[in-house]
């Protein structure tokens, strides 16, 4: 039966392979599409589905504060099935996704295809305060990935692939295709010509019609905006920009702050129980902060800002304007601590919605507190969703992402300005103090970001072995100067690498500096090769990444450096060598 299966399947990779590249490629994106719309539909059903089994059960009223003891519940069975089942890291999705294109030649574990919509399940579910769009991303990410390695496509196919499971997922989380395109150009950084932007549009089309055909427009939350904003009130929203840009750099600092703690600690068992304690108090404070928060922003859409005290210890101050715009601050400051405490106690999920809800968060309660002390007539709702917008593109850094998305979800482009103005100045004031995002801030300390760097981008495709040369005479430290001259008619080389019996690399001789002794016979067998060897400027390991190799030549001015296994000789490689196969591999890079 499997080997029927098999041939099956071979049989129809070999007739699609012979359609032709241009042609497989956009048939491939309509499939990457399809299955990562699929993949949403599912993620956001099972947390769905979750979460409301979960809360009927707490809604019986004999289990009491358990309500409190979920998330950490959440974050164990999600620890358990990642130690026991997957045995591999599946957390930061959008980091996994960079560093594949970075250090993995964009091939992403098959597993991914289906363990991160398990876990986030778990995690979300339970009420976990982070997100399912990253996890949801990388889900369809490793679709693409996968496919094109099923196909033996190369590194720019693959690529391409990948990029159409992310623009996918997105689009078919918040039903907005052009969102998803855009995010995958500028949050992945994908060195994309514009003959590969038509299989993103297809696969981004395609999983929002699998979304609206299986679940309808309301996949995540929508919004019609009624009333347009107001052209006098363009200060105001250059004010939220500045204030979302600061909240992200809050946000993003905090974040790694946070989690960088929780890293510290060794033991899992209690790295869990710090977590779940720390998340069960917040949630207990404050009730919004239980799971991904949409609903939360939803109320402040629609000016229900009251029910974020349903179920609090405030419950009966929701009349009280001053004790709910308090609680709304308390909720901006707390909602990273929550979601930090999730990831970083072994929960699996986003930093997506979470920037969104704090952005809705913010653009309220700056709105709400300006109408009550000042009466600025503002559209709070308005000022909700250009939050958002606001706090994407400071935190991600990726302004014309959160226009789009945002100009998506409300059905129209009513908002555009202030969405521009927003975002822009948002991104901007970020900008300023954090140069990266927090998708690429670790990336970048370890020297793996290279998906925003086009040149280490073209490095990545090259491995050492590839330019290697092997071709050089090796001598011994006790060989005379006779035998040295011997060597040198017989090589096409001017460096002679010196090894001792057991290949332990010693140095090297130079020509140059044997020249004037190859002619003066008297001192053949007078002179070894350890009085003329010298010492290599530095040494190339065999498994360095290509941006590590040409950081040694540029340091060491030199043009040839010998290339070594545990201290043992294999070979050499130049300079001039890397470029001949950099101009190449930047030529089949850049082909259409």
């Amino acid at each position: 039966m499997k080997s029927s299966i098999k041939k099956f399947f071979s049989l129809i990779i070999l007739s699609l392979q012979r359609l032709g590249q241009k042609r497989l490629i956009l048939i491939l994106s309509a499939v990457v599409g399809i299955l990562s719309g699929l993949a949403s539909v599912i993620l956001k059903s099972t947390v769905h589905f979750t979460r409301d089994m979960l809360q009927r059960i707490m809604e019986q009223g004999t289990l009491g504060f358990l309500y409190l003891a979920l998330p950490a519940i959440g974050i164990v069975l999600t620890v358990l099935y990642i130690r026991y089942f997957v045995k591999d890291k599946i957390g930061h999705g959008i980091s996994r996704i960079l560093y594949a294109i970075s250090r993995k030649g964009s091939k992403i574990k098959r597993h991914n295809t289906y363990t991160s919509i398990i876990s986030s399940t778990i995690t979300i579910g339970f009420g976990g305060s982070v997100g399912s769009e990253a996890p949801i991303v990388l889900t369809g990410a490793a679709i693409g990935s996968n496919i094109g390695q099923m196909f033996k496509l190369n590194y720019k196919t693959i690529t391409l692939l990948l990029g159409c499971g992310s623009a996918a997922a997105i689009a078919s989380i918040f039903s907005a295709p052009i969102a998803g395109l855009v995010f995958t150009l500028e949050v992945l950084m994908l060195d994309l010509t514009m003959g590969s932007i038509v299989p993103l549009l297809i696969a981004a089309v395609t999983a929002t019609t699998v979304s609206y055909f299986l679940v309808g427009r309301d996949v995540t939350f929508a919004f019609e905006m009624i009333k347009p904003f107001a052209l006098e009130k363009i200060h105001l929203f250059i004010l939220l920009g500045i204030f979302c840009g600061l909240m992200s750099l809050y946000f993003t600092r905090t974040t790694m702050r946070v989690e960088s703690r929780f890293s510290r600690i060794e033991n899992p068992f209690k790295k869990v129980v710090v977590g779940g304690v720390v998340l069960g108090v917040l949630i207990f404070l404050f009730p919004p902060l239980y799971g991904e928060g949409f609903s939360t922003l939803q109320a402040l859409i629609n000016g229900e800002d009251f029910s974020i005290l349903d179920n609090s210890l405030l419950y009966t101050f929701r009349d009280n304007v001053w004790v709910i715009l308090l609680s709304l601050a308390l909720i901006l400051l707390f909602k990273v601590y929550a979601m930090a405490a999730t990831t970083g106690a072994g929960g699996i999920g986003g930093i997506f919605a979470p920037t969104l809800f704090m952005g809705g968060v913010a653009g309220y309660f700056m709105s709400k507190l300006l109408n009550h002390t000042v009466g600025s007539g503002l559209n709070e709702s308005n000022f909700t969703l250009v939050g958002m917008a606001g706090m994407m593109a400071g935190v991600m850094h990726a302004p014309l992402t959160a226009i789009f998305l945002i100009a998506e979800i409300t059905g129209g482009y009513g908002l555009i300005i202030p969405l521009m103005i927003t975002s822009t100045i948002a991104y901007l004031t970020t900008r300023y103090f954090e140069p990266h995002t927090i998708y690429t801030k670790r990336l970048a300390a370890e020297g793996d970001l290279i998906t925003h760097h086009k040149d280490k981008a073209v490095l990545t495709l090259l491995t050492l072995g590839k330019v290697v040369e092997k071709d050089f005479v090796v001598i011994n430290p006790n060989d005379t100067l006779g035998k040295l001259v011997s060597a040198i008619s017989q090589s096409q080389r001017n460096i002679f690498p010196v090894t001792d019996n057991n290949g332990l690399l010693l140095g090297v001789v130079l020509l140059d500096d044997v020249r004037k002794l190859m002619f003066d016979t008297d001192k053949y067998e007078k002179i070894l090769v350890k009085d003329l060897m010298s010492i290599p400027p530095d040494r190339i390991i065999i498994d360095e990444p290509m941006e590590k190799v040409m950081e040694k030549f540029e340091a060491t001015g030199a043009w040839n450096l010998p290339v070594v296994d545990n201290g043992n000789y294999v070979g050499f490689v130049s300079k001039s060598k890397i470029f001949s196969a950099y101009r190449s591999v930047l030529v089949q890079f850049s082909e259409e």
